[in-house]
Order: structure tokens, then sequence, then C-alpha cells
């Protein structure tokens, strides 16, 4: 099984929240690994991809983190979605089950 950080990198991730430092490594590889499942959920698994993983996966992998990132808190009737705007978009045309 491919890594997850093998998809998208914790640096890049990092990069992305603009987080800066190492503090919270942990808690932000578990919401890659959580991101990475919701996906997988939706298109399968992503080592079979024999080109690497598509680069839109890839974003959506990182806005998944994201939101999780700055919503850990999702009790409220306030919370956003569990998914951010665009999503779908991005994972829609690698679909593989029909819900």
């Amino acid at each position: 099984m491919t890594e997850t950080t093998d998809i998208v990198s914790l640096a890049d991730l990092k990069a992305h929240l603009r987080v800066d430092t190492d503090d919270e490594d942990a808690v932000v590889s578990g919401m890659l690994e959580a991101s990475r499942r919701h996906i997988e959920a939706w298109v399968g698994p992503l080592d079979v991809f024999e080109s690497g993983v598509p680069d839109d996966l890839k974003e959506a992998m990182k806005m998944h983190a994201g939101l999780l990132y700055e919503s850990r808190e999702a009790a409220s009737t306030d919370a956003p979605d569990l998914v951010p705007l665009g999503y779908y978009d991005l994972i829609g045309p690698w679909q593989e089950r029909v819900f």
C-alpha cells in the first residue's frame, strides 16, 4: 500500500495549511489519513492509479484535511459541511461508487 505521505507529503499539507511549526505534526498527519480514507470511500483505493494519484485527488485531500484542521469541533449547527466547496467537483470524475 502506498503511504499517504507519498501521495501528499506532510510538508506540502503544512504549506497548504500555513502551519510553520512541528508542534501539530501528529494531528495534521491524522487529518491527512482521514482525508485519504474519505476519498477512497468515494473513488476506491488510491493505489490503483498506474501513473500516480491524479493531482485533483491530491488537491481534494489537502482541501479536506484543511477543513478538518480549521473545524476541529464540528458538533454545532454552525459547523461547515463535512467537505469544502468544490471537493466533489475534484473527486467526481474519479468516483467509483454511486450512492
